[in-house]
């Protein structure tokens, strides 16, 4: 028996957004709003993440989740070397070393059995599927286990492994694509389409994710099967939310975005900058160890303030964002959604 995800008061979750976005103030926010945030456990050793998951709950009692980043297969080291070469020219401009790719597993296993012990009331997945051992101690500990999927197969999978509910990432998604699959044109469907597809193989509460910004791309989610809308670059500009200035103020620009391998190894969606157009065709599938090599470059590019250095993530419709408090947003997007569907069914009616 599965175990079922919060009851909440608004459809809205706001995605777990590593390497610094999704503080704890921006989850205790959206939670105690009646959303639902996720922290973000990826770079993070176990502890950072307990103290944050204490940072949370010292802010609220509603309930909230944490992500968890699963490992991929090796990459061919050749192809990582060949790359690091490529990027050597970047690395001497702006007067630093390029990091060691040394890979690894992000500690996934001991985050998991800190969730455990910490009972933490929801738990996603991405980059993979949990072994039954871990959605076997996670559902001991009350938690519901989401799965991230970008395919049909991958969520017949995911139901397979386990998983209560299904976080369906579509195309249009800023940041990493979160299904088990990284090969070039896997995983590459539109949201709409994709969910009914899945919606087709499982009837699991599914999770909407990819190109979400207001309320009534939530309302077209919930017509389309998904319980609940998870939103990330809308979340961004948010003063809770730990998002560089650089990004923020890209984010609000018009841009266009695309999927590349450039800053991680690992396709994902950011804004077009020259860094992105002169390096994506040539990056290999090596997630993590492209970011780990290019780890000083965006280091140095941020610190300098130039955003072409930057992995500017951003979902399809980054301009809709808005720069407003988590709780106001949250609350807006649930009122939007609403209005959204009476007047859909309104219209029908006329």
């Amino acid at each position: 028996m599965g175990v079922p995800l919060p009851l909440l008061r608004h459809p809205v979750v706001a995605a777990p957004m590593a390497g610094g976005p999704s503080t704890p103030a921006l989850v205790a926010a959206v939670s105690a709003a009646g959303g639902l945030g996720l922290l973000a456990a990826g770079y993070k050793r176990p502890a950072e993440v307990a103290a944050e998951i204490a940072a949370v709950r010292a802010a609220t009692d509603a309930p909230f989740g944490v992500n968890v980043f699963l490992p991929g297969p090796e990459p061919d080291p050749a192809a990582v070397t060949r790359y690091a070469r490529r990027l050597a020219a970047e690395a001497d401009r702006r007067g630093v070393a390029l990091g060691q790719p040394v890979g690894g597993d992000d500690e996934w296993a001991g985050k998991v059995a800190l969730l455990v012990a910490e009972r933490v009331p929801v738990v996603s997945f991405a980059f993979g599927l949990p072994p039954a051992r871990a959605v076997e101690a996670l559902h001991a500990a009350g938690a519901a286990v989401l799965v991230t999927v970008t395919t049909a197969d991958e969520a017949a999978a995911a139901v397979a492994a386990g998983a209560d509910a299904l976080v369906v990432q579509g195309v249009e998604a800023g940041a990493h694509r979160g299904g088990p699959a990284d090969e070039d044109g896997v995983g590459e469907l539109g949201l709409l389409p994709l969910l009914r597809l899945v919606a087709r193989v499982t009837p699991l509460p599914l999770v909407a994710s990819g190109g979400i910004a207001d309320g009534a791309a939530v309302a077209a989610v919930l017509a389309a099967g998904a319980t609940l809308a998870q939103l990330g670059t809308a979340f961004l500009r948010c003063p809770e939310a730990g998002t560089a200035a650089m990004h923020r103020a890209a984010l609000a620009a018009p841009g266009d975005t695309t999927l590349t391998r450039a800053f991680t190894g690992r396709r994902a969606r950011a804004l077009v900058t020259p860094f992105v157009t002169a390096h994506s065709a040539a990056a290999p599938a090596a997630y993590p160890h492209v970011h780990q090599l290019t780890a000083p470059l965006r280091a140095a590019a941020r610190a300098a303030g130039d955003p072409d250095g930057v992995n500017l993530w951003a979902g399809q419709a980054h301009e809709l964002a808005l720069d407003l408090p988590a709780g106001e947003l949250v609350a807006r997007l649930g009122a939007e959604a609403r209005a959204a569907l009476a007047a859909a069914l309104d219209g029908c009616r006329g």
